[in-house]
């Protein structure tokens, strides 16, 4: 299994610049519009107290802070993810523009360790590729399906791969271990993941 998604992070990587060109550059408009017509207004959470964490694009990934400005001016709480340990779930602490930011060794920035601790009602989950059964193919830290597992075990969460249309693949590698998605939202569609008794549905 590890072999396997090895190689598909490869040909993933390649796929995701090319499926960033495809987009445009309207697509983190047209993403916000998606995130907050689809899964944040299904799932009940456009109101304020909600917490929602997003995260800072590094490389190809697409651009979350559109979705997170609107959040935001609904009264939400907009967090990001900071790795603490490696082989832990992340932590996630408050931020708004302009706030203290860390860089991590994975390449990615941060709030500072002062910014308050909260745990989120949904997340925002950047990935490299995506297919139709809700599993997304990551960086390989595990740092997501950690961070999932614990925050599932607490309370209800929802879970949304955002990505570009073009990272979806037929299958994804994945076992016991990977969580499996909520909801994907790319520039074209939001697509509501089921169980295994039902089939997936889109809302345009």
């Amino acid at each position: 299994m590890a072999d396997l998604k090895k190689a598909a992070r490869r040909l993933a990587t390649a796929s995701r610049k090319a499926a960033k060109d495809a987009a445009g550059k309207d697509a983190a408009h047209v993403l916000a519009d998606r995130v907050l017509d689809g899964p944040a207004r299904a799932e009940g959470l456009i109101r304020a107290g909600s917490v929602v964490s997003g995260f800072l694009p590094i490389g190809s990934e697409i651009n979350t802070l559109k979705a997170l400005d609107r959040f935001r001016e609904m009264g939400c709480t907009v967090c990001l993810p900071c790795v603490v340990q490696k082989d832990a779930p992340l932590v996630f602490r408050a931020w708004t523009p302009g706030d203290l930011l860390i860089e991590e060794s994975f390449g990615t920035r941060a709030p500072a360790d002062t910014a308050a601790v909260v745990e989120p009602d949904l997340l925002l989950v950047p990935m490299l590729a995506f297919d139709r059964q809700g599993y997304r193919l990551g960086y390989g830290g595990g740092f997501y399906d950690r961070s999932l597992d614990r925050l599932r075990g607490m309370k209800r969460v929802v879970a949304v791969g955002v990505a570009f249309a073009g990272q979806e693949v037929d299958a994804v590698p994945h076992d016991s271990l990977d969580q499996p998605l909520d909801w994907i939202v790319t520039e074209k569609e939001a697509i509501r993941l089921t169980r295994a008794d039902q089939m997936p549905g889109t809302v345009r």
